[in-house]
């Protein structure tokens, strides 16, 4: 993974400190770099800190959660390290970790290469995110927004809008309105529902769009009947897979693929690539000794069988001895190490597509 060069760091703050509304677009912000900034939306595999801020159960501020982070510190990321949108800015060469947009502590040179508005606990159905107090999509899109008008602030609206249009927009939601549809919580068919969801997907992806961006990758949703809380749930005494919930997802993923498809027909200059995360998941689950895991069934964190946010934690949960053995973090997200495994699919697969 390529490091955040000393040299884009150097250029930013030349940037900024020289920079006014009718200065010549910033070419270093991209000389290191694939995109200028990575900007994120969705839920908990994409939060990196929102939820610290919100009053919200959906918390993970607490060790063990952050165990495997820098200096061991846990941040609001839901896992033991970096998730998806860290790994993903490293790879690219953008810089090291996504902070979330909710943190005081942002500067002038975070916003300019991107931040996360994902929140754990946030759906396409608004109705999911209100009953979670997490930040709904559309909260997200108001703070992109803002954030907007803090960029043209400080580096003016042509640097804005090269920012904004080059940019790399990551999308990684869904995955708490497919389990309510599978639950059946709101009274229509698997079928009726992922539809529903899929049109306020695509509505999502066109209010981008109108914001500006032009390079939209979304990410699908896993298999959830195969994740150790559904098993332990839904899959008998043997924990096997639900394959109700596995059915769910790959409906949902279908359409969702399709929206997508044809979105990038429709908008003009407008690449949306969808990732599929459901087989790059369920490959590690079905071959996890391919890959160095010998756990993957379970979590890492306590029994392993149901834990996560407030059950994980440092008084009524322990720690697996060896993290890399196991393939999920907690009941509900892969570890560190199994995120990488897919982020460098994604990279490889799906990153050339928005060129």
């Amino acid at each position: 993974m390529k490091q955040y060069s000393l040299i884009l760091f150097l250029s930013i703050i030349v940037f900024f400190t020289t920079t006014t509304a009718t200065t010549t677009l910033p070419v270093s912000l991209s000389s290191n770099a694939t995109f200028p900034a990575l900007i994120v939306f969705g839920d908990s595999y994409a939060d990196t800190g929102n939820n610290n801020y919100l009053n919200t159960i959906a918390k993970c501020n607490y060790p063990p959660y952050g165990i495997n982070f820098e200096g061991g510190t846990p941040t609001g990321r839901f896992g033991d390290g970096e998730v998806f949108p860290d790994l993903i800015a490293e790879g690219l060469g953008i810089k090291r970790t996504i902070p979330a947009s909710l943190d005081p502590s942002l500067t002038p040179q975070d916003l300019l290469t991107g931040v996360s508005f994902a929140s754990g606990g946030s759906g396409f159905n608004p109705r999911i995110s209100q009953s979670r107090s997490a930040l709904s999509m559309t909260d997200q899109l108001k703070q992109l927004k803002e954030y907007i008008e803090k960029l043209k602030q400080n580096g003016g609206e042509e640097t804005t809008d090269y920012i904004i249009s080059k940019s790399l927009f990551l999308v990684v939601a869904g995955s708490n309105d497919v389990p309510s549809a599978t639950a059946g919580n709101f009274q229509l068919d698997v079928p009726s529902y992922t539809s529903s969801v899929i049109k306020l997907a695509s509505d999502f992806m066109k209010k981008l769009y109108g914001y500006g961006a032009r390079r939209i990758l979304v990410v699908g949703v896993p298999p959830f009947g195969c994740l150790p809380s559904q098993r332990t749930l839904g899959g008998g005494l043997q924990r096997d897979c639900d394959q109700n919930y596995n059915d769910a997802s790959k409906l949902f993923n279908s359409k969702l693929s399709l929206m997508l498809g044809s979105l990038s027909e429709t908008l003009q200059d407008a690449k949306l690539v969808y990732f599929d995360y459901y087989n790059s998941l369920l490959e590690l689950i079905q071959s996890p000794q391919k890959y160095g895991f010998e756990v993957a069934d379970r979590g890492c964190c306590g029994t392993g069988l149901i834990e996560v946010i407030w059950l994980c934690n440092k008084y009524t949960a322990s720690v697996c001895p060896n993290i890399s053995a196991y393939l999920f973090w907690d009941g509900y997200h892969p570890s560190e190490r199994a995120n990488r495994i897919i982020i460098s699919k994604l990279l490889d697969k799906s990153i050339p597509m928005l060129l």
